[in-house]
């Protein structure tokens, strides 16, 4: 039987389309189309859907963080946690990237959002282990805690509406130093939640969600990617070694001379394209949207459809 050369690339465009329109049909709040299309998680869509098939927690927006009794500790600890992150805080190590090299936040930091890095998959940046360190010490002994930092979100900020790009996680929030108001709140799939000072929240970053802070003081939180519950061990090891080494080439640093990943350092060399793109955008958008679609157009038929 004849089988044209082009239908295992077919293939791979058909399984892509169903994956991404899975994860755009998922939840009740979407981007639009076009957004939808360029957007990260777009690109993440077929493990991401594996992920989703086989998630041994249910497929809502917040999930009850009973379901994680390892990370009770945290929760009973949460006093010692926020004086270290305050202690930070006060000496100014709570702060935004100094580079362009925090691929996964980089939007964040122009509304003021800052952040404290103190494991990053599998490693502790050197910078908590020194200035933190019964935190750190806590989070190590456990092995579900695949990343975690101390996030800052100040007076009058607000991150707009996102979906993270990878589902191989689930996002805990644990109140540290909160205004305590609904007025400084996370929204995720339209459902609502505000931080309170020692309470903990689990919810699935891949829904789509935005915060804000309407108050006049500072949101002070542990902000940890839990790895996902599988029901399935061949998806477990997937995950761990397939999204783990994903993730880590996104690691970035507190202090100078702390290690970051090759993707972040590719994000400094194409983050001056974007800049370049950004005046474009501001100058005509007319033009700016025709160079996009033109260039995303071109990429798609070069992989999928020359020779």
């Amino acid at each position: 039987m004849y089988f044209p050369a082009s239908l295992p690339k077919l293939l791979v465009l058909a399984t892509f389309g169903a994956a991404s329109a899975f994860v755009h049909f998922r939840g009740r709040v979407r981007h639009t189309f076009g957004r939808q299309l360029t957007d990260h998680s777009t690109f993440m869509a077929p493990y991401n859907a594996l992920m989703y098939m086989f998630s041994a927690v249910p497929s809502r927006p917040f999930i009850d963080v009973k379901n994680f009794p390892e990370l009770a500790p945290l929760q009973a600890n949460w006093h010692m946690i926020r004086d270290e992150g305050l202690k930070l805080f006060d000496e100014g190590y709570i702060r935004a990237a100094a580079r362009y090299n925090d691929l996964g936040f980089n939007s964040f930091f122009k509304s003021g959002w800052k952040r404290f890095y103190l494991k990053w998959y599998d490693d502790f940046l050197p910078s908590a282990r020194e200035l933190c360190p019964q935190t750190a010490q806590l989070l190590s002994t456990m092995p579900s805690v695949n990343a975690a930092m101390f996030a800052l979100l100040p007076p009058g900020a607000k991150l707009p509406l996102h979906r993270d790009p990878f589902a191989g996680s689930l996002r805990y929030h644990l109140g540290l130093a909160t205004p305590n108001s609904e007025r400084c709140r996370i929204i995720v799939d339209g459902e609502l939640y505000y931080w309170k000072d020692g309470e903990a929240v689990m919810f699935d970053e891949t829904y789509i969600h935005r915060a804000e802070n309407q108050t006049d003081s500072q949101r002070l939180i542990l902000f940890c990617d839990i790895e996902r519950p599988l029901s399935n061990p061949i998806m477990r090891a997937v995950n761990r070694w397939i999204g783990r080494p994903m993730a880590r080439a996104a690691a970035t640093q507190n202090l100078p001379g702390e290690k970051v990943g090759v993707l972040n350092k590719l994000f400094g060399y194409v983050y001056q394209i974007r800049l370049v793109a950004k005046r474009v955008k501001a100058w005509n958008r007319n033009v700016y949207y025709v160079l996009k679609w033109l260039l995303l157009g071109a990429l798609v038929y070069a992989i999928f459809f020359r020779g």
